[in-house]
């Protein structure tokens, strides 16, 4: 981004900060309103904005703050809410109308790419912050992580579903390996193996294997089982999930070829 861009977009950020008053920002996060979102959003390649009533609070609005933490430390994702009020002055009623949001439905989660004013509804559970995340994984290709996944492998990941063969999707789990032999953290090293055992499944099963062993192990974590199983399944879950989301990214991107 060219230095006047910079400052540019500085000044854009410090005025939708100061337009909103005394409403109260989620630190890391942004508010909007009708004069300062299109701006917004046109200068950011991914934008997760939160369609609220005024002053949220509770397990909706402790989710929020655990999503923008996540997305604190990619410079190309920016979390931002429209608190939105249907009496007085109605504020940002107008973008509420816009998006076809209704005081109902909050909080209302809807993602801008690239400057696209349409966005993506997310359409899940608005109380899950690994849902959430999931969804801007998916839809984003940002690295968030997940519990327990591993970012160096979530990308060794991607290089392997790219891999023009089982020869070199092979090499990949290699690859893997020795990076694995490097980590010093006893949780780490679990995770690792949870890498490795994944990608040896789907070379022998194929790439069918994960959403199957998805529904496998969200059956089990659901059952009557100790906290510890349930605490390791969920490890091994948010591995799977991040190894889906990232199947997903993959064949998007080779339908775009």
């Amino acid at each position: 981004m060219e230095p006047n861009a910079e400052v540019y977009l500085g000044f854009l950020l410090l005025f939708a900060l100061n337009a909103i008053g005394n409403t109260e920002t989620v630190k890391g996060s942004i508010q909007l309103n009708s004069g300062v979102f299109e701006k917004i959003v046109k200068h950011h390649k991914a934008v997760l904005v939160k369609f609220d009533e005024t002053y949220p609070y509770g397990d909706k609005q402790d989710t929020f703050k655990e999503v923008v933490e996540a997305t604190m430390s990619q410079d190309d994702a920016l979390c931002a809410e429209i608190q939105v009020s249907d009496y007085g002055e109605k504020e940002n009623l107008d973008l509420a109308e816009r998006y076809g949001v209704i005081k109902e439905q909050f909080p209302v989660y809807r993602l801008f790419l690239n400057g696209d004013l349409e966005g993506v509804l997310y359409k899940g559970d608005t109380k899950n912050a690994n849902d959430i995340k999931s969804f801007l994984i998916s839809e984003a290709g940002l690295w968030l992580g997940l519990p327990d996944c591993l970012q160096e492998f979530d990308e060794l990941v991607t290089k392997f579903y790219n891999a023009a063969d089982n020869d070199k999707k092979t090499a990949v789990v290699t690859e893997v390996e020795k990076a694995a032999e490097k980590l010093k953290e006893e949780s780490q090293k679990k995770s690792a193996e949870i890498y490795i055992k994944t990608m040896k499944k789907v070379l022998e099963k194929g790439e069918s294997f994960i959403a199957e062993e998805v529904k496998r192990v969200e059956k089990i974590r659901d059952g009557k089982i100790s906290d510890k199983k349930r605490e390791q399944l969920g490890s091994r879950l948010n591995i799977l999930t991040s190894f889906k989301l990232l199947l997903k990214k993959a064949k998007k991107g080779k339908d775009e070829l």
